[in-house]
Parts: C-alpha cells; sequence; structure tokens
C-alpha cells in the first residue's frame, strides 16, 4: 500500500511521518522531493535556487518524480509505503500558480508517475490563524517566502488535485493535538492493510 502525507509547509507532515516509523517500523518512509540523490539536488535547487522561471520549477519537480517512482516507488510496491508529499504537491503547486489546465497536470503525473499514485493521501489542513502562528516561528524558504494567502491557496489546491488524480482523500484538520491526528491516520492505514 502506498500512502503520502501532504499539507502546507508547517502543517506537521514531518512530525506525523516520525510518529508513523514507530507504528509501522516495516514501512519504507520517503519524500518528495528528495527521496533519491539526483531528487535532493533537485530539492535544492528549487527551495535555495535562482530559478526565474515556474515552469522550469514544475519540470523539475516532475523529474524527481519520475525518478522517485522508477527508483523508490515502483520496486517497493509490495510493502507499506509512507511519503512525505506526491504527485498531489506537484499538482497542486503547478496549478495555483495557473502553468497549464488540471487536465494537463494530471497527463504530466500520470506520466512522471508511469501511472502509480498514491492509494490514499492524508492532507493536514491548518486554519489561517494557525498557519500564521506556526510561520511567525522559523524561518522561510523560497515557498514559505511567498506569504499565507499564497500558502492558504495552496491548501485548497492539494484537496481538489488529490481529487483530479482519482486519489481516496482523507482530510484532518492538523490544528489538533499530534496525538489525535497520528491516531486518526494509524486507524485509517490500519483499516486498509
Amino acid at each position: 500500500m502506498y500512502i503520502a502525507i501532504e499539507g502546507i509547509d508547517t502543517a506537521g507532515k514531518s512530525t506525523q511521518i516520525e510518529a508513523l516509523r514507530s507504528h509501522f517500523p516495516d514501512a519504507l518512509i520517503t519524500k518528495e522531493p528528495g527521496g533519491t540523490a539526483a531528487g535532493l539536488e533537485i530539492r535544492n535547487m528549487v527551495l535555495h535556487g535562482n530559478l526565474k522561471s515556474k515552469t522550469a520549477e514544475l519540470l523539475l519537480f516532475l523529474a524527481d518524480r519520475a525518478e522517485h517512482t522508477e527508483a523508490v516507488i515502483l520496486p517497493n510496491m509490495n510493502r507499506l509505503i509512507i511519503s512525505d508529499r506526491s504527485a498531489v504537491s506537484g499538482m497542486a503547486y503547478a496549478s495555483v500558480q495557473n502553468l497549464c489546465d488540471e487536465s494537463t497536470l494530471v497527463l504530466l503525473n500520470r506520466l512522471a508517475t508511469n501511472g502509480t499514485l498514491p492509494d490514499t493521501v492524508f492532507i493536514l489542513k491548518l486554519t489561517p490563524d494557525e498557519l500564521a502562528n506556526r510561520l511567525n516561528q522559523k524561518e522561510h524558504d523560497v515557498i514559505e517566502s511567498r506569504g499565507i494567502d499564497y500558502l492558504l491557496s495552496i491548501q485548497e489546491s492539494l484537496i481538489a488535485s488529490a481529487y483530479a488524480l482519482g486519489i481516496q482523500t482523507h482530510v484532518i484538520d492538523a490544528t489538533q493535538s499530534i496525538d489525535i491526528i497520528t491516531n486518526e491516520i494509524t486507524t485509517l492505514i490500519k483499516g486498509a492493510l
């Protein structure tokens, strides 16, 4: 089973993935971008580089997704795979930037993943107030520096993108306690295994 944890920056994806690691010790934990050596280079280029073109950013993320699918996802489809982000994020970010229409984004992501998408996605959703509070407590990368309104539009686009890709989607209130969120996700995963 291939699942993805999605959410905007500061929603708690990394925290939940670490918690899930203890509940599912045999699971393969991975991430996009950066789940491969090439992916780490791509991630660095996008988040800390000097890209001027949003189309270049989209194509780099698609390249990472293709490499990640080939090297990590496909060889491990017989295991529980838990990924920090997936094609859902790639599609959501590109959609908000109006780079191309939804049907084109679906096709590009299906191409990059060889048609292999998560079976289930969990989207951690923040309120505007909680997002502002969390952002005020950290330094911002290139994506976070685009502002709260941008991140909230990404959050809505994550949900729309998961549905457009036809992935079973669970939207989870990320303002709840870490343990409550972990229990909710764990229960849903165990019910599907």
